[in-house]
């Protein structure tokens, strides 16, 4: 599969962004604030969704003896859908970096995750370098880190079905990650879908 990186310089990007791939679909989610939402969520299900710290430390410790990897889907610099904008308080059409991934233990999918961050904050940080490496290996490293509010879905990811993945979700939470001054550092905004082969797996209720 091929893979978009970043291009630098920015005025590069008319050229880098043709992709379908990464072209905007329309709203696909209706996200709550998480406490809204605890009422309908099994207890189980509210230490995975509403944790705060590392997923990927919780997906290994969970998997035991099962191989954890991190699979890249796809990556590249494309516009946000119009939910992913307006959390991070950006313009739609305003060019972000775009990361989609798959959380798997023994290569069978437990979470996917879509991240995004507006491409002019980014400044130097050559997230496109993580490859197969976990986002949170480089996110819980930083030292002015601040999560923002979870929010939550019941609503299947819109993105795996183009890479043949399973597109059944228990849940779908999502925060803002800030690094730095809120309005003047990176804004990273973080959605993890937990699918139901991870319920499966660990023998979690539906919800």
């Amino acid at each position: 599969m091929r893979h978009v990186t970043l291009i630098a310089p920015i005025i590069a990007l008319e050229n880098s962004v043709t992709s379908p791939a990464f072209q905007q679909t329309p709203l696909f989610s209706r996200w709550r604030p998480i406490n809204a939402a605890r009422p309908a969520m099994s207890a189980p299900w509210w230490q995975w969704v509403a944790s705060t710290d590392s997923l990927t430390a919780r997906l290994i410790a969970a998997g035991g003896h099962k191989h954890f990897r991190v699979r890249l889907l796809r990556q590249g610099v494309g516009w946000p859908q119009q939910d992913e904008a307006q959390a991070l308080g950006i313009a739609p059409k305003r060019y972000a970096w775009l990361r989609e991934v798959a959380l798997c233990l023994d290569e069978r999918s437990w979470v996917v995750a879509r991240s995004v961050a507006p491409l002019s904050q980014l400044k130097g940080q050559r997230l496109d370098r993580l490859g197969e490496r976990s986002l949170g290996s480089w996110l819980f490293r930083q030292p002015d880190l601040v999560r923002g509010p979870l929010e939550v879905t019941t609503q299947s990811p819109p993105f795996v079905s183009e890479n043949a993945l399973e597109e059944k979700c228990a849940w779908g939470r999502r925060s803002v990650f800030y690094n730095g001054c809120k309005h003047d550092g990176l804004s990273l905004l973080v959605q993890e879908y937990f699918l139901r082969a991870m319920a499966d797996e660990l023998d979690l209720p539906s919800r």
